[in-house]
């Protein structure tokens, strides 16, 4: 267990120290982000078989149609959801918790996540995946997300890792005021990264940024 942590040739720590060089080549500057993906082993989040691409500026399956979002994604959605506050982050909705990377990344930045996912067996691999990482700052719900998680309102931060063509009015409720909501918007090939501070409780700014190509938001569970 311990050498797969650590990782061995295409998954050693020499090959995450060039995906952070690339990350910040790329224009990530918030360093405790890119300190912590460089200590989270990505290779144990997909199958064995594609480990040896894990570090790659790529987008791999993890089945039920299903991708762990490439590197960069994560570390900008992450970094977008940390620069827009001057305040450490104690309560942040994820809605997709997929494989579970992007999870760990978030709980070893903020107090404690809330992480929602509607697929069982994908949701049953993730807790696994992060149990063997000590981490114990996280709680589940096997849920679509549309809704969010109204019992554990109001967030400082929601993160949603697939793309609704419209924003949910329920995350937009479920937002701290001075709270931070990113997500990527529209339907596919016409998809951008945005954020949305709420600045009152009528009020939110809307910020755009990337074109990103996201599987689609999707109600129902599996």
């Amino acid at each position: 267990m311990i050498q797969r942590m650590q990782g061995i040739g295409m998954t050693s720590l020499r090959t995450r120290e060039r995906m952070i060089k690339r990350l910040a080549d790329q224009g990530i500057t918030h360093n405790k982000v890119l300190e912590v993906m460089r200590d989270t082993p990505r290779h144990i989040f997909v199958d064995e078989a594609l480990a040896s691409r894990a570090y790659e500026d790529v987008a791999l399956p993890i089945g039920y149609n299903q991708t762990i979002s490439q590197p960069y994604i994560v570390a900008r959605m992450t970094e977008l959801l940390l620069k827009s506050t001057h305040h450490h982050l104690k309560k942040v909705l994820e809605i997709g918790t997929g494989c579970g990377y992007q999870t760990a990344v978030l709980a070893q930045l903020v107090d404690h996540v809330y992480s929602m996912e509607r697929i069982l067996p994908l949701q049953r691999k993730a807790k696994n995946y992060l149990w063997d990482l000590r981490l114990k700052n996280i709680s589940f719900m096997y849920a679509d997300g549309g809704a969010g998680w109204a019992d554990y309102a109001p967030f400082d931060g929601i993160l949603v890792s697939a793309a609704p063509a419209d924003i949910p009015p329920a995350f937009l409720q479920q937002l701290a005021i001075g709270g931070v909501l990113v997500l990527p918007v529209g339907m596919a090939g016409r998809q951008s990264l945005q954020r949305i501070t709420r600045i009152s409780e009528d009020n939110y700014d809307i910020e755009q940024f990337d074109a990103v190509t996201f599987v689609p938001f999707l109600s129902g569970k599996e």
